[in-house]
């Protein structure tokens, strides 16, 4: 199957904070017309606040949403999910069925929706600011021009990776809650310099910042971490000092402990 991406018309259920990011990166990038998008929500002013910020067209029912859409972008809570895929089972024909319901696994489309082409993603919220990590995988439905669209809608937003399904709790774990680990962790290194006399707003701003460029030089010198630590360590300066502290700490099995805790729930979840 050949797509023409100016002719898609994408639907979207569900008006929260990811659609709004995923949306907002889609017209920053001018990926789709905006004529050719419609969004629904359940609250009716979530989904006319933003096609009055975005000019999207608003839906009044799913149905009319997927009558009008080739492609539908499922944004809603988990816990309704049952709900609206009901819903959409009624009018559905051969649309994509992209989904960033976290915990929904593919098994539950294809029960519902048999034969319908979905895609799965794991974004999160650095989306929100055009610097998500996203993961990408898809039900035996989904042909490679269907799940290209996907990815390059994705890309929208940040970076996309594709995976297989089985992967998906460890990139929950890692990428998706990760944010709130790497949050914690600027918090903490600002709280210390601080302790120590720094001025609050002077602190986060360096440490975030240091953070930011870390993350950045990580990604362009090909992820050599330790190539990284040893340009930044002079033997017997400041840096090797609290490379010994972090090294004769229990941080590793911290943050092992942390990502397996939080991927063993995700697989609870699902």
């Amino acid at each position: 199957m050949s797509l023409n991406v100016n002719e898609i018309k994408l639907g979207v259920i569900g008006c929260g904070k990811m659609a709004s990011a995923i949306l907002g990166g889609i017209v920053k990038n001018n990926f789709l017309p905006k004529e050719n998008i419609s969004v629904f929500d359940i609250n009716l002013e979530a989904s006319a606040s933003m096609c009055a910020k975005y000019g999207f067209e608003e839906a009044l029912s799913i149905d009319e949403l997927i009558l009008n859409s080739d492609i539908i972008l499922l944004c809603v809570k988990p816990f309704v999910f049952r709900e609206v895929i009901l819903e959409v089972k009624q009018k559905i024909s051969d649309q994509l069925i992209i989904s960033i319901l976290a915990g929904v696994k593919l098994e539950k489309y294809n029960k519902i929706l048999p034969e319908t082409p979905v895609v799965r993603v794991m974004p999160n919220t650095p989306a929100l600011i055009g610097m998500g990590a996203s993961a990408l995988c898809k039900n035996q439905f989904v042909d490679e021009s269907y799940f290209d669209f996907a990815k390059k809608l994705m890309k929208n937003c940040g970076e996309v990776i594709e995976t297989s399904e089985d992967k998906i709790d460890i990139i929950t774990a890692l990428s998706g809650s990760g944010p709130a680990y790497y949050y914690k962790i600027i918090d903490l290194m600002a709280k210390a310099a601080i302790k120590l006399g720094l001025d609050k707003k002077q602190a986060y701003l360096l440490s975030s910042q240091t953070a930011l460029g870390s993350a950045k030089m990580v990604i362009e010198n090909d992820f050599d971490i330790n190539t990284l630590i040893k340009n930044v360590t002079t033997p017997g300066g400041c840096t090797e000092v609290g490379n010994e502290v972090l090294n004769n700490s229990n941080i590793d099995e911290i943050i092992d402990k942390t990502i397996k805790d939080t991927m063993e729930k995700s697989i609870k979840l699902g």
